[in-house]
């Protein structure tokens, strides 16, 4: 009878996939310490900055479906390869764009190729770790993401101060490409392709006549219970949290509490910390205790008291304003919950699809809530500028801040609508 893999080589697997997603996480929120240099460099506005940042976004979305069927046909090798390939080719493209068209399009690209690290790597933990480590490896897998945003934060700012974004980014270009390399390389689909015995999802891809088939699935998931609702959840919350750590928020903290950049974006980069740290916590609790809905309410109910509390009360001391950055982060990680509950409430064979479909709803929210902010904020700016740079006032981003707001606590409502799986499959 054949081994079951070690944990350190199921491991060694999964990291080169969530190298690949840091990377995809740092290049999403690397735009947020460069708002600057990119509506000067560009000649742009708020909302066109918005935009940019958005056509990471609108590619990202639109691949998730494809993604969650290309990790069930082609397996998480091939996916994660191309995707850093293509994704290398994306940055190198918007480092090099003499105007903002061909930034779009390298934005387009690299948000694309980056849609498949998310769920390849959730394919790697379906194939070689135990069940029972699904939503422990889910939590840390988004740790492993945020890393690239911690990265994007602070160290990206005070690099800044040595070397153009453009080169910066071109670096970055190079390192993607040589995880996709190393990915190729290294990384097998399943255990028993290294001569291991295969202890997690032993599902055979599907046949030519199940791929024709595959659109159907698509609809085919959301006939189970909890995935309409479910589907309408993380977006609200990861809405909030991405547009402002991702976007708005640096400029947010400098106009408001006068701090520097690289202080602003240590404090964004604290709330993505927490929310890195928070997957993994609310994964191992929930598998714990053996609930799902009740967590993910409490966890929710929380990040959105933090959020108010970060966008509409002002002139907080600064011991306060961190930690209330520290709960919408860290209680944002409820959201891992989402892919445990999804997968519970769908057959196995559709595990790579509702992946991709439910990673669509979580980035669905800075989707649109980033480009949306900027509009409010071109819309209530009133003529204020430094070193050629619109300064918004306090009222006005809250205005812009409302909106996702409002969508979280909309979400939250939502989950309500959830059946609790018990952390056990359902279907």
């Amino acid at each position: 009878m054949k081994a079951t893999p070690p944990l350190k080589l199921a491991w060694f697997v999964w990291g080169l996939g969530a190298l690949f997603y840091m990377m995809g996480f740092f290049q999403r929120v690397a735009p947020a310490v460069m708002t600057e240099e990119l509506m000067r460099d560009f000649n742009i506005s708020a909302a066109a900055l918005g935009n940019l940042s958005g056509f990471y976004f609108y590619s990202y979305v639109m691949m998730q479906i494809p993604t969650g069927i290309l990790a069930d046909t082609w397996g998480p090798r091939r996916l994660l390869t191309l995707g850093s390939l293509v994704a290398g080719i994306g940055i190198l493209l918007f480092a090099l764009a003499p105007h903002i068209i061909w930034a779009n399009i390298g934005r387009f690209l690299v948000g694309g190729s980056v849609a498949v690290a998310f769920v390849g790597c959730l394919k790697v933990s379906m194939n070689w770790f135990p069940p029972r480590l699904f939503a422990m490896v889910s939590g840390t897998t988004l740790l492993a993401g945020l890393l690239g945003a911690i990265l994007a934060g602070t160290p990206l700012r005070l690099l800044m101060n040595f070397f153009n974004w453009r080169t910066i980014l071109l670096v970055s270009a190079l390192g993607t490409v040589m995880i996709g390399i190393a990915i190729w390389v290294f990384a097998r689909d399943f255990p028993s392709e290294k001569g291991y015995a295969d202890t997690g999802d032993t599902s055979p891809a599907p046949n030519k006549k199940s791929r024709a088939q595959l659109i159907g699935g698509i609809f085919e998931v959301f006939k189970y219970k909890n995935i309409i609702p479910l589907f309408f959840v993380p977006g609200g919350i990861i809405g909030c949290l991405l547009t402002f750590c991702g976007l708005w928020g640096v400029p947010f903290l400098k106009a408001h509490y006068n701090l520097p950049t690289h202080q602003a974006a240590a404090l964004t980069s604290a709330a993505l910390v927490a929310w890195g740290i928070g997957g993994p916590f609310f994964g191992w609790l929930s598998d714990r205790v053996g609930k799902r809905k009740s967590i993910f309410i409490a966890g929710y109910t929380a990040a959105l008291f933090g959020c108010g509390v970060v966008f509409f009360i002002p002139d907080l001391p600064l011991p306060v304003l961190i930690a209330a950055l520290i709960l919408m982060g860290f209680s944002s990680g409820c959201v891992i919950l989402t892919f445990a509950i999804a997968k519970e409430s769908v057959p196995g064979s559709l595990a790579g699809t509702i992946s991709g479909i439910m990673n669509m709803a979580f980035m669905i929210g800075p989707t649109l809530m980033q480009p949306a902010v900027g509009w409010v904020l071109d819309q209530k700016w009133q003529g204020a500028m430094v070193n050629g740079v619109p300064i918004y006032s306090l009222s006005t981003y809250q205005t812009g801040f409302a909106l996702m707001t409002l969508w979280a606590a909309l979400s939250l409502c939502s989950l309500f609508f959830t059946r609790e799986t018990h952390c056990k499959q359902t279907v």
